[in-house]
């Protein structure tokens, strides 16, 4: 099964691609062949900015985007590449993804095994719709746009390195300092959870312990939601507008 998504593949050229982007990006950048590699670019300040996929080819790298902020994100890049080799443009390339048997030439999602396969540039019909939401729910997956607030979400606290988006190893980035520094001298206080919801509630609805407020709560599937908890003030049952909510655990719901 497969469906086509809302988004800008970008297209990065020259002779510095990589060490430009290098530098950038909270993970390193692959090369060709290598397969997908999940990153995003930060603030100075550490904060998300935007999330995506890279590929390497023989004399490109290519960012796979959502729509909704490939324009931010070119810019972004852009201000950065000063007089390096490099040139980013929109590739016009087609991008299917879906999850069951794989097609040739489609490349493993690299965050999780539930989200199944990307294939790029291939001639392909969408199949049937997958529910992603419940996919994400279940595993406690962020969204860009949902989760993932720009100017304000901090990656660890949304589960990046359990999504294999970032790399302690690589060297710097903008950001990385305090990155590093929450991975190695703090203990998360907040972050995101697979929660239990009984009702509805609007996505960003705050969650509320003992009358205190405790989070907000984001997309809902199933019975069952995306939140981002104050971890002190959880209690065992919390409400979300008319929604109750309780918390089940840290990272993705067990299989049945």
């Amino acid at each position: 099964m497969g469906d086509n998504l809302n988004q800008t593949i970008l297209e990065v050229t020259g002779a510095d691609r990589h060490k430009f982007l290098q530098g950038l990006v909270t993970n390193t950048v692959p090369e060709a062949g290598g397969g997908l590699v999940y990153a995003a670019i930060l603030t100075p300040q550490g904060k998300y900015l935007a999330d995506f996929f890279m590929l390497a080819q023989d004399d490109r790298i290519l960012i796979d985007v959502a729509a909704s902020i490939s324009d931010g994100l070119a810019a972004r890049l852009n201000m950065y590449k000063l007089r390096a080799d490099v040139t980013i443009a929109i590739c016009d390339i087609g991008l299917v993804r879906g999850i069951g048997p794989s097609p040739d030439g489609a490349l493993p999602d690299p965050r999780h095994p539930a989200l199944g396969w990307r294939i790029y540039g291939a001639a392909m019909t969408a199949a049937a719709a997958v529910d992603w939401d419940e996919i994400r729910v279940r595993h406690c997956i962020p969204e860009t746009g949902i989760e993932l607030i720009a100017n304000d979400t901090f990656i660890l606290e949304v589960g990046f390195e359990r999504l294999h988006g970032v790399d302690f190893k690589k060297g710097c980035y903008v950001g990385q300092e305090v990155t590093a520094r929450m991975k190695h001298k703090t203990e998360l206080k907040k972050g995101l959870v697979t929660v239990s919801v009984e009702g509805a509630a609007p996505v960003g609805t705050q969650i509320v312990a003992d009358g205190k407020p405790a989070g907000e709560l984001y997309t809902q599937s199933g019975g069952f939601g995306i939140a981002y908890l104050r971890f002190a003030r959880v209690a065992g049952s919390m409400s979300a507008g008319d929604a109750t909510v309780t918390y089940e655990k840290s990272g993705e719901i067990e299989s049945s």
